[in-house]
């Protein structure tokens, strides 16, 4: 009877995975099919679109690429994108991993306030603040300034990045860093030398991410940078949408010139974000 009820329980789980597998082929067929229609019309033309959405192009069009990288300015927008983004993801790591290391490393009342008061910014919603913040930038003569968005990006995404930094932070063994003090070195020496090259896992699981969210941004380019010449990617491929129709074989490639670069960037640096991940929950 034992041997009866193994077999019937290794049959009924054979039979769950077989209907657990299923569902995903069902699943990630679904999400590919989107992510297939976007690329196979990017080589079709207008009509053959409309009239064979899913079906491989008979003439393979690849003059949609050139005429958006002309459409978009793509060299111009695309260095654009690079500037706003390398200097919001750094300004942010420097901010945030400083902040975190008094936070952890003084636990005083004040300090306590500070980084409550810090992370209640996470639950305040940024389309709150969009009248004051316009307000404060223009009053600051950064209007159509890329300056204007790295600021806002810095102060937006600062909180959280305080409450990662800082929770990793506290894995650290203390006594390296008194060690460290023993032997002579400064406060600003002890955090640059010893903590922050301990910091590395999650410092580039946040930097991935912020660079995530900084390049996909739109509405704050949108709110801040109002000529051509200052714009980003997105910026261009919103403005290169036709008014009361979309010729969507020209709007396609836009898109995925606008992709490609933090797709190739998201495959390169993946590995980092899953051994960051991985380096918070063993030391956590």
């Amino acid at each position: 009877m034992g041997g009866e009820n193994v077999l019937k329980t290794l049959e009924a789980n054979k039979r769950s995975d077989f209907f657990l597998e299923l569902l995903m082929i069902v699943l990630a067929i679904g999400m590919v099919i989107p992510i297939y229609y976007l690329l196979i019309t990017t080589f079709k033309s207008s009509s053959e679109a409309t009239l064979h959405p899913l079906g491989l192009p008979a003439h393979w069009k690849f003059s949609g690429y050139a005429d958006a990288w002309k459409a978009m300015n793509y060299p111009r927008v695309f260095m654009n994108n690079l500037l706003i983004t390398v200097s919001s993801v750094l300004g942010v790591l420097l901010c945030a991993s400083l902040a975190a290391y008094s936070f952890a490393r003084h636990q005083t009342r004040l300090n306590n306030f500070l980084f409550y008061f810090f992370i209640i910014g996470v639950t305040v919603p940024f389309q709150v603040s969009i009248i004051p913040l316009f307000r404060l930038i223009r009053d600051l003569g950064l209007i159509d300034n890329p300056a204007s968005v790295i600021f806002v990006n810095v102060f937006t995404l600062i909180s959280f990045n305080i409450f990662l930094i800082k929770n990793f932070m506290t894995t650290v063994p203390i006594e390296l860093e008194e060690s460290a003090s023993i032997d002579g070195c400064g406060v600003v020496g002890t955090f640059f030398r010893i903590t922050l090259p301990l910091l590395l896992p999650v410092i580039a699981t946040v930097a991935i991410l912020n660079t995530l969210t900084t390049w996909n941004d739109f509405f704050t380019p949108l709110l801040f940078l109002q000529s051509r010449e200052k714009g980003v990617i997105l910026l261009e491929v919103y403005r290169n949408i036709g008014k009361f129709s979309v010729d969507w074989t020209a709007f396609f490639p836009m898109m995925v010139l606008g992709i490609a670069p933090l797709l190739l960037f998201y495959m390169f640096m993946q590995r980092y974000i899953i051994s960051g991940i991985a380096a918070g929950a063993l030391k956590g």
